[in-house]
Order: C-alpha cells, then structure tokens, then sequence
C-alpha cells in the first residue's frame, strides 16, 4: 500500500508540473486550452472555468495531457474553437515554447527540490575530513574522537580528504593506529587498536562524515550545480547502456512504484531527493529527439525554424504515431522486466 500510494503521488507531482508547464506557456502565447486532464480514461470529476478550459481528474492516474486548439482536429462537447488562438497559428518559437515548457518544469522542479534538500535536511561532506557522527561499537569513540574533529593524519601519512581516511587505514600493516585531530586550535593524537575484520580485512574506525546545511539562496546556485552534475551522469549512463558498456538496467511503472514506496519508509528527505532524481530524468529524456516525445516534437519546430518551411503535419502525426506505438512496447517490455525481477 506504502509503494502504491508513494508511486502515485510521485506520478501526480511529475504529471501535473509536466502538464502545467505545457498549460502555462500555451496562456503566455494566449493560445486556447481545451483541457487540462490529470490521468487517462473516462473522467471521473470534469469541471469547465469560465476561460473555457475543462479541467477533468481521469479513471486511470497514469499520464495526463493538455488539450490545445488546433493541436488536434477533433473538437469535443463543450470546446470553444477559436482559430484566431490556435496553436498552428502561432510563429514556430512560440510553438516551441510550448512544447518544451513541460519538460523545462520538471526539471525546474528538480531543481528546486534539490535547492529544498540541500537546505532543510543538508549532505554529507564527503570532501571534507570532519568527523560527523560516531558509530557505537567501533574505536573511535573508545579512543576519544569527537564531533567536529578535523583529521590530519594517519600513522604520520597525511590525510587532505574524506575518502583519504578510509584508503590509508586500509593500508596499514599493524592494528595500532595513531590519529592526529584538529579540535578547535590545537591538535591532539588519539591512539588506540583499530582491527582488520571481516574476510577483506577492511578496517573500521567508525566515523560518519559531517554535514553541511545551506541557507536557501545558497542551495538555489549549489543545487543548480548538482543537477548539472546528475543530467551528465544520466546522459554518460544512457550512453554506455547504448554503446554495451553497462548492462540496461531501466525500471518501468512497477519498479518505480517499489522505489517510491522504499524511498517513503526511509523517510521525508530520502522521498524528495527519489522526487527530484525522477523529474529530472523526466525532464532529460523528454527532450530527447524520439517520435512521440516532446524533444521529438521540436526537432520538426527547429526544422522548420531553419529552413522556413513546416514539415507536412499529417507526415508528422504519422511518425508521431509510430513512435507512440513503439514507446507503449518499451513500455510493456520494462514492466514485464520489472515483474519477473520482484517475482525472482
């Protein structure tokens, strides 16, 4: 129950700002909006402003679309055509605009969930040699380490870095070991036994790192770098899952609803970061210049901003329709993945 709710409210947030990006430039370019749907299917609550857009909550809450005048030739009960703001009218960029407005929100949210991350709950500093927390049972706390302490160095081998502690322990022939720490202005040696255990020999000294909590209008810039940082890698991995380097590993409906539900028990902060990761990967993929995806759409914009002419509309519904189809089988072949990989 925790996974289905927690998925459905992720797929909430992403569609409904998805969809609200699409709705909000269409009003900027004063183009008329039929409907604005969250979920598929029959509707369930249909409500129509006086602007003239039916808002309506579908049977189905996967997806969601908005419905624009001249973007479709099919006019429903109700619909007020007005082809004086229809969206074939409207100069390329306009059109542009439009469709790249839900993905351009998605990952604006990304952003700002991420700016809310760093600021309310913060991250580890994992570059930093400070010492966070101390784990109970291991020689840290034993040998009289504290919070804020500041390592130097390791049986006189100098320590710069968080991952440095870890790496020189490691590299220790004798279980005796001598800290120095910085606390506060003067340094101080902890010194004590720290065993190699377990069938590696891995040494544990038992220190977490710090945390570092930004003020808001700080996170807003270092969360813009972090997002940056995470599109790279989710370009990098899609380009060695193309290229055979890494085994595909993608997660349709179900995975991302057992994700959702694991990301919720560890807690509030654990399911915004799960938020921001998913919209952002929305956001990047849907830009992607694929039949049937928004990036898709906007390659025929570019086209026909480049060379000044509009590529045959039923041509593109055509191969729009196709990659649809092909898009549903992806689709299918993932959730059957996602299946067999919870039953195994």
């Amino acid at each position: 129950m925790v996974s289905l709710l927690s998925f459905l409210l992720v797929i909430a947030v992403c569609v409904l700002i998805h969809e609200g990006g699409h709705y909000a430039a269409a009003v900027w370019r004063n183009v008329q909006v039929h409907e604005f749907a969250f979920g598929m299917g029959p509707g369930i609550i249909t409500k129509r402003l006086a602007g003239g857009t039916l808002w309506s909550w579908r049977l189905f809450p996967i997806g969601g679309f908005v419905r624009l005048e001249g973007d479709e030739n099919e006019l429903r009960p109700g619909d007020i055509p007005d082809q004086a703001r229809s969206f074939n009218v409207k100069r390329p960029w306009e059109r542009f605009v439009i469709i790249a407005g839900g993905a351009t929100m998605n990952i604006l949210l990304a952003w700002l969930l991420t700016a809310l991350l760093l600021s309310g709950n913060g991250i580890n500093d994992i570059e930093s040699p400070v010492v966070g927390n101390l784990m109970p049972g291991y020689p840290a706390a034993s040998m009289g380490a504290l919070p804020g302490d500041r390592v130097v160095s390791i049986n006189g081998l100098p320590i710069s870095a968080w991952p440095e502690i870890r790496k020189t322990l490691q590299t220790l022939e004798t279980d005796d070991v001598s800290i120095v720490v910085r606390r506060g202005d003067s340094e101080m040696t902890l010194s004590g036994v720290v065993p190699a255990s377990g069938d590696q020999g891995v040494r544990l000294w038992g220190v977490q790192p710090s945390r570092i909590r930004y003020p808001f209008y700080k996170a807003l810039f270092v969360g813009m770098s972090y997002c940056w940082r995470m599109s790279v890698d989710i370009l990098k991995g899609l380009w060695m899952m193309l290229t055979g380097e890494m085994a595909a590993d993608v997660a349709g409906p179900v995975g991302i609803a057992v994700m959702a539900g694991d990301a919720a028990r560890q807690g509030f902060w654990t399911f915004i970061t799960f938020m921001a990761v998913i919209n952002l990967n929305l956001g990047i993929l849907n830009l992607f210049p694929l039949p049937a995806l928004d990036g898709g759409r906007l390659v025929f914009l570019l086209g026909e901003m480049l060379s000044g002419r509009r590529f045959p509309e039923r041509w593109e519904n055509r191969i729009h329709l196709v990659g649809f189809v092909l898009l549903l089988v992806l689709i299918a072949l993932v959730t059957w993945k996602d299946i067999l990989r919870l039953a195994g």
